[in-house]
């Protein structure tokens, strides 16, 4: 699906919509309690019915009604005689998070990947799992089935390949039935996604030690809280924060300040670009104002980068993004495809080694392929209400993603997009 962007200012109010990095750590808790769970998620994408389908295959019943997730947990004393089919689609959190999982539970599975997942890295936590009782397929062959069960102790990983990998021992490991350990190597990048995992295995009873380098995992049943209303999801919010700064007045509630997303830092940089942005315990607003170029680190942030780099172009002066070079593992390689769809609206990108260089001026229009990466599509459609001219987007429909309601909600901020038949 194509879809043209016309140039218009965004006006109005939204509600954002629930975290999908939520979603997918209380859907795995709910689905390992000792009681049924009720998860209140109006809106749902790929990725959340991706971990949905998992769970039920791992024996979790799960039902979903006027936007209630009613979750009956799964038997965890079970380990299953035939092998379940998991089909994560193309969604790395729910591969990562439920590899450790289903060999914590000792099922026997299989996980299936579409689209760049096969092709994303597992290592170091393949070789982890291997050297702790799972008996894993051959790396990067597809389906990857798991036999064994994982046995408890030391895990030592490197922290700078993905977060994921800790959040998924952090899920499966109070499964096992004395301690284990997890060291982190290096700097743990993108941890608030880690401390967000923590603070969902609290609301369910667990709790995990983390000191430095080091995380204390002991056995510890998962303890349902009856009812959870999954919070709203920054990430996306960044999307529609960005569009009022370069050309609107645009008010998002439903977000926790407070919330461990680290995507909430959207507020501080945006402030510090010039953006006329208030922020108050119902919600969000931001104004079109004049930007100008910053420096920005990106290691805990990284998806914010394409968005960030819409308001970077829109902005005076240069802005430099660093500690992004996990980016070229994603769902495309973000950093050539950002520098791609930045170089097509007109602005000049050029990488760097972990990141990007951009100088602001007049974004023009023109094509982007979004590279059937989500991000990438959005961030285009985005960048369409600053422009002098049209932005077509190729491939569209990467949004629904995470996102599948993105440009009705375009539409009704006064956004102006049609869908092209070539």
């Amino acid at each position: 699906m194509n879809i043209t962007v016309s140039p218009a200012p965004l006006q109005g109010e939204l509600r954002a919509i629930p975290s999908k990095s939520y979603m997918h750590r209380a859907l795995i808790c709910a689905s390992l309690a000792d009681l049924p769970t009720t998860l209140y998620c109006p809106e749902t994408n790929r990725d959340i019915e991706a971990t949905a389908s998992c769970l039920r295959s791992l024996g979790a019943g799960i039902v979903t009604e006027n936007g209630w997730y009613h979750v009956t947990p799964l038997d965890t004393s079970l380990p299953g005689t035939e092998r379940a089919v998991l089909d994560c689609g193309e969604s790395g959190s729910t591969l990562r998070f439920l590899l450790p999982v289903a060999a914590a539970l000792g099922r026997k599975t299989a996980f299936h990947a579409h689209g760049r997942l096969p092709q994303r890295p597992l290592s170091p936590l393949y070789e982890r799992m291997q050297e702790q009782g799972a008996n894993l397929s051959p790396s990067g062959a597809f389906p990857l089935t798991v036999d064994g069960r994982l046995r408890p102790g030391d895990y030592r990983l490197d922290g700078g390949v993905s977060s994921q990998y800790f959040t998924g021992l952090l899920l499966a490991l109070p499964l096992l039935e004395s301690p284990s350990r997890i060291d982190i190597e290096g700097n743990l990048e993108s941890a608030p996604y880690v401390e967000l995992t923590m603070g969902v295995l609290e609301t369910f009873g667990v709790t995990p030690l983390w000191e430095g380098k080091r995380m204390e995992v002991l056995p510890q049943p998962f303890r349902s809280p009856g009812t959870l209303h999954v919070e709203g999801d920054w990430s996306n919010a960044a999307f529609w924060l960005v569009a009022g700064a370069l050309n609107g007045n645009i008010r998002l509630t439903g977000l926790q300040s407070g919330s461990r997303q680290g995507d909430r830092a959207i507020v501080p940089l945006l402030r510090e670009m010039g953006a006329n942005i208030s922020s108050d315990g119902e919600g969000v607003a931001v104004s079109r104002s004049p930007l100008h170029g910053i420096s920005i680190d990106a290691t805990d942030i990284p998806d914010l980068v394409p968005i960030l780099s819409v308001a970077a172009a829109a902005a005076e002066g240069e802005t430099v993004i660093t500690g992004a070079s996990r980016l070229r593992l994603k769902e495309s390689d973000r950093i050539r495809s950002v520098r791609e769809m930045l170089r097509a609206l007109g602005i000049f990108c050029e990488e760097t080694p972990d990141g990007l260089r951009i100088r602001g001026g007049k974004l023009h229009g023109g094509t982007v392929d979004s590279c059937n990466d989500h991000r990438i599509a959005m961030s285009a459609a985005v960048a369409a209400c600053a422009c002098e001219g049209t932005v077509t987007v190729l491939g569209a429909e990467a949004a629904e993603k995470s996102y599948p309601g993105f440009y009705r909600d375009l539409q009704a901020l006064g956004g102006i997009a049609n869908e092209r038949s070539d």
